[in-house]
């Protein structure tokens, strides 16, 4: 078994104002100064647990935060459209209307036509679909797209086990 130079620490997390260690690492663990992989793994996925736990009820929250403010963004646009009003300031703050315009297509073979033949790219945001990118170079490794760049790197994938 591989075993790391690195000590023991408590993880610890804000929740509610309260400072609370987070049990990562079993009562036997601290008899030992070192911590091995397995106790890595362990921790890192009761970390990633937490984050889970906690990123789904801020989620959550937030959901209901948004639809609250939305409403009162449609009562507000109600009321600005009655008064026919562009601003309004009060005390607290100001609110304003302004035209939001958003462009989409449902034929994009079409678009890419009239992008083509218009010589308008600029039309188009400039990124690689990751996928499709990989694909076309395991279909073709000879026609690489000038200068295309290609970084690689490393990752760790953790895993928990199956249930038995």
């Amino acid at each position: 078994m591989y075993t790391l130079n690195v000590y023991h620490q408590d993880i610890t997390t804000m929740e509610n104002d309260i400072m609370e260690t987070l049990d990562l690492i079993s009562p036997e663990d601290s008899e030992q100064d070192k911590i091995d992989i397995e106790q890595y793994i362990r921790v890192y996925i009761n970390i990633r647990s937490k984050k889970e736990d906690l990123v789904k009820r801020h989620e959550e929250q937030v959901a209901k935060l948004d639809e609250k403010m939305q409403l009162i963004k449609e009562k507000l646009l109600e009321e600005f459209e009655k008064t026919n009003a562009e601003s309004v300031s009060t005390s607290v703050g100001t609110a304003y209307r302004k035209v939001k315009t958003t462009h989409t297509t449902n034929d994009w073979e079409s678009f890419y036509n009239f992008v083509l033949a218009n010589k308008a790219p600029d039309l188009l945001q400039k990124r690689i679909h990751q996928g499709a990118m990989k694909e076309w170079l395991e279909a073709n490794p000879t026609l690489v797209p000038e200068g295309l760049n290609t970084f690689s790197n490393f990752e760790i994938t953790i895993r928990r086990k199956g249930k038995k």
